[in-house]
């Protein structure tokens, strides 16, 4: 059975939704249930994904609770009107613009980061004063039966709604039934394609957060202590399953054999001598994925890693060198524990790589030069990304987040949230006092007072 995003329309009309008294209440109880049931929450993403409690807090619940408190402390002045210039031929009158609430959105979130992921979005259109129905993965399953006893716990099912099921089902069955106003995905890009195909036949907003081959760039001036440990947390965090994680790995020639070493030493340091048995490394999240990423293992040479275990869903964190850029390794978004790395001489030959790939969702550089900074920066066109550092941009609420071309449309995060599930609504305020007749017709001889305020 279908849920009823019908009543959700029913109750966006009643106008609810709209006050600031109204959505900083929803937000504060969002809060408070995420503490309340914090635990609740690190025991379902160690069944779903073998997080441990403090990578499940800095990753997950963490996060939502910084995004709500910004959202807590801002709401109020970013619900203000915004007072924009009037030009010359409209004076004398005023401009603003106000934010409306988009009205019914759908929310389709992964099972990557499946908390996370599912709420912070949602934050973002209960700020802004939507209802919402809430699709959280099949494939996390107990993290999904956690939000909706959450959901279900706090607000009106007319308010907010929580869809279960196989989303491969489910998304098409909702969106050819009702039109939302705007649906909010992240996931795969093949499945992107198909949600926005979906969205479009209605003329459907969307935003699509997506992934890609997300490249990092080491220059041979770089600290290259600093980068294998940077590379290694955002590369091996939630055992490579993440859409902002390093892709693949493009190093200066001069320094590829002392970083690939430095790179080993780190992996050992974090995770030890055996991952598998380690408390801060997952696991895979189902045989599928699993399979996949071990069908790359055969695509190039393992300098590290590679072990792996099926009826656990283990695999190592791997080096791999050696690999073919027509290998399916470095043409699909890897998502797991596996890196390659490659050496460069110059910087047209990294460029030409990245080519091959093009509008990855983040892009990283290692240098100590401004100047190559700055190259790289202007050279390549992504969605966000680091300098000396990996995967942390995607934790400042300051910063939009999103992609570019194939790896997504759209950006939220804090104020960018706000943004996304508002309308930015033009309204222009005329005196009354005053009604110069030249706006009028007849309109012959005022083509030089035309071209004088009009400009």
């Amino acid at each position: 059975m279908l849920p009823s995003p019908t009543a959700l329309r029913s109750y966006f009309e009643t106008g609810s939704t709209r006050s600031y008294d109204f959505r900083i209440l929803q937000l504060q109880k969002l809060k408070a249930a995420v503490l309340a049931y914090e635990e609740e929450i690190f025991k379902a993403l160690y069944l779903d994904l073998k997080k441990n409690t403090e990578e499940a807090y800095a990753t997950e619940t963490g996060l939502l609770i910084a995004e709500i408190n910004l959202t807590l402390k801002n709401l109020r002045q970013w619900m203000q009107p915004q007072a924009m210039p009037t030009n010359l031929m409209n004076l004398p009158a005023s401009s603003r613009i106000y934010r409306d609430p988009l009205g019914v959105v759908l929310i389709i979130s992964p099972w990557n980061y499946p908390f996370q992921l599912s709420l912070i979005p949602l934050a973002g259109a209960i700020a802004a004063g939507n209802c919402v129905l809430l699709k959280p993965s099949e494939l996390a399953p107990a993290t999904a039966a956690v939000i909706e006893k959450i959901i279900r716990e706090i607000y009106s099912p007319e308010y907010i709604q929580v869809a279960q099921g196989d989303g491969s089902e489910l998304v098409p069955a909702l969106m050819r039934s009702f039109r939302f106003d705007h649906v909010f995905y992240t996931g795969s890009i093949p499945v992107g394609k198909a949600v926005y195909q979906l969205a479009a036949s209605d003329l459907v907003p969307v935003t699509l957060e997506l992934g890609g081959k997300s490249p990092a760039v080491i220059e041979a001036d770089a600290n290259i202590s600093i980068a294998a440990r940077r590379i290694a947390l955002g590369k091996f965090a939630n055992t490579g399953q993440t859409c902002v994680a390093p892709d693949y790995v493009l190093v200066d020639e001069t320094i590829k054999k002392p970083f690939v070493e430095k790179l080993k030493q780190t992996i050992t340091e974090f995770f030890g001598e055996d991952p598998g048995s380690s408390s801060g490394y997952g696991k895979i999240i189902n045989e599928k994925r699993f399979d996949k990423l071990l069908s790359y293992l055969s695509q190039g040479n393992i300098v590290f890693g590679g072990q792996h275990d099926r009826a656990k869903l283990f695999l190592a964190p791997t080096i791999m060198e050696d690999v073919s850029l027509d290998a399916p390794l470095m043409k699909e978004e890897i998502f797991g524990p596996v890196l390659p790395v490659f050496g460069f001489v110059g910087m047209e030959q990294a460029i030409a790589i990245i080519r091959r790939n093009p509008n990855p969702l983040s892009f990283y550089v290692f240098t100590t030069s401004s100047k190559k900074e700055k190259a790289w920066i202007e050279a390549v066109s992504f969605g966000g990304g680091c300098i000396n550092n990996t995967a942390w941009h995607f934790a400042n609420d300051h910063l939009p987040f999103g992609g570019i071309g194939y790896s997504g449309i759209g950006a939220y995060h804090g104020k960018f949230s706000f943004d996304t599930f508002t309308h930015a609504k033009a309204v222009m305020k005329s005196s009354t006092w005053i009604d110069p007749g030249i706006r009028y017709p007849p309109f012959g001889g005022k083509l030089k007072w035309f071209k004088l305020l009009i400009r």
